[in-house]
């Protein structure tokens, strides 16, 4: 790690934003030192080096009283804490390295996008799952992951990077068997892709899918508006759920193979729209909750 007290030589903004991306591979290393079993031997190296950060950023003469202040209750957080810590106190120390960081990027101008984002949080598995490969039919990830037998969604022309990650993300989480992409929708490796999906385009299998293939996997029905509500729609125990674009929602012969079976979701408001992503995580409870 960076020695400490080079941070003296560092001023102003530029002292800021290094101790900023010092805390932020702290935590990237903690997290990483957990997913891996190592976490005891990681805390003890890494939550005394952020203390001596923070404690340094308090006694700094130049830090202003915002910046000393953040420094010192962050220091006060981790004070006592060694890497036989409670996980419940490792939390919490975990929680204020990430405020404080947050609190140096606003100082320093940066203001947090979803590029800055990371979920340091370990991955769990859910009961009454059968088991498989995941990565996509392209990748060669051998990872196992829990998952529902014959749950897929189908991405219709998806256009944004962001959407894509983000559906695939929540289709990990809900256990969905795999995910399918027009040969239209972006691309899963995109780099905001692969960053929305905050790692689940490693996970869940996904590949490239004509609309012709859908019937031969299961009942195929569409989430678009003029459907049947979620509360009524009788949802099949497989099948493949079809999402339109962000502009045109799903295609004719989209809804065409879907027939009669096509799912909306009750809106009360003005404008009466919500993004895919959002869309497809509220479906993607319902058919769990219901099969």
């Amino acid at each position: 790690m960076f020695p400490i007290r080079q941070l003296a030589k560092l001023r102003g903004v530029a002292r800021i934003r290094k101790c900023a991306l010092l805390l932020e591979k702290v935590e990237l290393d903690l997290a990483k030192a957990a997913k891996d079993g190592g976490l005891a031997a990681a805390a003890a190296d890494l939550l005394p080096y952020a203390r001596d950060l923070c404690a340094f950023l308090a006694a700094a003469p130049d830090s202003s009283p915002e910046v000393a202040a953040a420094a010192a209750a962050c220091a006060a957080s981790n004070a006592g804490l060694s890497s036989t810590a409670a996980s419940d106190d490792l939390s919490l120390a975990f929680r204020s390295i990430d405020d404080f960081r947050h609190i140096l990027m606003r100082i320093s101008g940066q203001a947090p996008a979803d590029w800055d984002l990371h979920d340091f949080r370990s991955a769990r598995s859910s009961p009454g799952l059968a088991s498989g490969a995941a990565g996509d039919k392209a990748n060669d990830s051998a990872e196992l992951r829990p998952f529902i037998p014959g749950l897929r969604v189908y991405l219709e022309d998806i256009r944004s990077p962001f959407n894509v990650g983000t559906i695939m993300r929540t289709a990990e989480a809900f256990g969905f068997e795999e995910v399918l992409l027009s040969p239209d929708c972006a691309d899963p490796r995109h780099p905001r892709a692969a960053r929305s999906s905050m790692g689940a385009v490693d996970m869940v299998p996904w590949r490239r899918a004509a609309l012709a293939e859908l019937p031969s996997l299961g009942p195929v029905f569409a989430l678009e508006l003029g459907g049947t509500a979620l509360a009524g729609f009788s949802f099949p125990g497989r099948g493949v759920l079809i999402l339109g674009s962000e502009e045109l929602g799903v295609s004719a012969p989209a809804l065409v193979l879907a027939g009669e079976r096509r799912v909306s979701i009750p809106m009360r408001g003005i404008k009466a729209s919500i993004n895919v992503a959002v869309a497809f995580g509220i479906a993607a409870q319902a058919w769990v909750s219901a099969i």
